[in-house]
């Protein structure tokens, strides 16, 4: 399906100041999920969701617990979900996804990254036809056929599972995300390398040399935004 997930992910972690901003990321949609219903995992689905990925980010439990602490006290504060689509060098495409209390704000940042980068924003339903929402769950200790055998016993339909250097990532429906888990969590697995649904590129582009940089130093730009949680893209990059 394309994506090195363990390289990118490792590659996030250690950059410098990337880990203080991932977690506080993590800690404002751990607080929206858990604002929105119960905030407790064994009910509120959409916060089981979030926690899963932060525990394969290694978000401190400090972090999430004074985010659920948060959303459990009088706090009004309210956040929009927002998706924007946009273009970079050579016809690269971007998909960003953003949480925010302020939307004039973060269209206005959002379009300041593209601009200011070699971008451009798009409208609605530009970018998005190019890619499909996907589960993408990774584990290790475990062959690509011994994880479609257990999967084959508890009847849970997959995309695809494919071995990663020492991993084995499975892409489900986004629907089979909770399914897939549980068929590993029978199977006595419980540490996930990737735990995400994500938008995956219909097919990926290679950008000359010159252009990379510029394409790099744009998702910078996005995912440096305060509003901003996921950036995807159509570019093949070597992670």
């Amino acid at each position: 399906m394309g994506r090195k997930w363990n390289n990118i992910k490792e590659k996030k972690a250690s950059k410098d100041a990337n880990t203080s901003r991932i977690y506080a990321k993590f800690g404002l949609e751990i607080y929206v999920a858990a604002k929105k219903e119960l905030p407790d995992p064994e009910s509120n689905a959409a916060l089981r969701f979030v926690l899963e990925r932060a525990k394969t980010y290694n978000v401190p439990k400090a972090i999430i617990d004074r985010a659920i602490e948060k959303a459990k006290g009088s706090s009004d504060e309210t956040y929009e979900e927002l998706r924007y689509e946009g273009f970079g060098p050579n016809g690269a495409m971007l998909i960003v996804d953003a949480l925010t209390n302020n939307v004039n704000r973060t269209v206005a940042t959002v379009r300041s990254a593209f601009n200011k980068n070699g971008g451009s924003m798009g409208v609605s339903g530009s970018v998005a036809y190019m890619f499909d929402e996907a589960a993408v769950i990774g584990i290790e200790g475990k062959t690509s056929d011994e994880v479609l055998e257990l999967l084959m016993e508890a009847d849970v339909d997959v995309r695809d599972i494919v071995e990663e250097d020492e991993a084995v990532i499975v892409y489900a429906d986004p629907g089979e995300f909770q399914a897939v888990q549980d068929a590993f969590k029978q199977a006595g697995v419980t540490d996930f390398t990737v735990a995400e649904i994500t938008m995956l590129p219909q097919s990926e582009i290679e950008l000359p040399e010159e252009a990379v940089a510029t394409f790099e130093k744009l998702i910078d730009a996005l995912e440096d935004l305060e509003d901003v949680q996921q950036v995807y893209h159509n570019v093949s990059l070597d992670e």
